[in-house]
């Protein structure tokens, strides 16, 4: 039972709901959320120059000509999913407000994950290579859409002005140029990072916490949770819970839809059902200002780890079916 517990609630979900908990206790204010924000550009930009030297060019190629594939997943990250958070509009709306409600649509509109995306594959014995190409694309592909995606859903949803065109430059400034330096540069950094991609690892996990203490700090200064009850809390958890599950029936029943093998299905389902939190937070702080950053990094934090949570348990399912066909084939 502890084992399982373990699993499931592993150190970093722990050190998220300390920092949560210090942000909310302990906000930076003042001089400190300066230093805060300087500190958390540089820490993303950090970041995004190492996912670009991680991102080997074999990887890129390898599954490249899998398109079918491929515009499924993009598909169901960047179409399936906007249409059900608007679809739920009526029912989420007064449920949860139209701060959490827009956060929902934020979620709906991020690229998919990429370390965990094929790190589960691999696990459950899915189409390890077209996982790494889906998922390396989906990311990239992200920078440009997700932007576009916010600023269409929000004209919609509400009065606020987002300028696609400005987004898009402000993330490309913050993610893509890093990404795209960390990659030029990796014939020559390439082997180093290779490495250490365990101790690079912590690059990542610290990088999203650094952004949700300031962004935290920021709203609950702003005076989040005097707007979030525990109630909204619980019912935005119940929430991603039922995106994520009609999620993962959709993405299964369409894998065998379009007629594809059991390797790629699992690939889609693991591909078509994630949402990235490193690169979500970051997205947030550009595309979100004031009192809107906060409810926009809610939503997400709860379906990441609830995704975490659900792909372990099935990744495992997949592999224990896997064995036993092979056992009686």
């Amino acid at each position: 039972m502890f084992g399982y517990l373990r699993l499931l609630f592993d150190n970093f979900t722990l050190i998220l709901l300390a920092v949560v908990a210090a942000a909310t206790l302990l906000p930076a204010q003042g001089q400190g959320a300066l230093f805060f924000d300087w500190l958390t550009v540089a820490a993303i930009a950090l970041l995004f120059f190492m996912h670009g030297a991680k991102l080997s060019r074999q990887a890129i190629i390898a599954g490249a000509t899998h398109w079918r594939l491929h515009l499924l997943v993009f598909g169901c990250t960047f179409v399936l999913f906007p249409l059900l958070g608007l679809a739920a509009k009526p029912l989420l709306l007064p449920l949860l407000g139209e701060q959490l409600y827009l956060g929902v649509l934020f979620l709906c509109v991020l690229p998919g994950t990429v370390q965990s995306a094929i790190a589960f594959t691999a696990l459950a014995g899915g189409n390890v290579p077209a996982a790494v190409c889906s998922a390396s694309a989906s990311s990239i592909l992200g920078i440009i859409v997700t932007p576009l995606l916010v600023a269409l859903l929000m004209q919609v949803e509400s009065d606020t002005a987002v300028s696609p065109l400005r987004s898009i430059g402000a993330i490309s400034m913050q993610l893509l140029l890093p990404f795209v330096l960390g990659h030029s540069l990796r014939p020559i950094i390439g082997p180093w990072v290779d490495r250490h991609k365990k101790q690079l690892s912590r690059l990542d996990q610290g990088s999203i916490l650094l952004v949700v203490y300031t962004a935290l700090s920021a709203s609950v200064v702003e005076g989040l949770w005097s707007t979030v009850s525990s109630s909204r809390l619980l019912v935005l958890t119940l929430v991603c819970c039922l995106l994520l599950t009609v999620v993962l029936l959709l993405t299964a029943w369409l894998g065998r839809r379009f007629g594809f093998n059991r390797a790629d299905q699992i690939t889609i389902v693991f591909g078509g059902s994630k949402k990235s939190m490193a690169t979500g937070v970051p997205m947030a702080q550009v595309l979100f200002a004031g009192p809107l950053l906060g409810p926009a990094l809610l939503p997400l934090m709860i379906f990441h780890q609830i995704q975490l949570m659900v792909c372990t348990v099935l990744a495992q399912h997949y592999a224990r079916q896997g064995a036993m066909v092979k056992a009686t084939g």
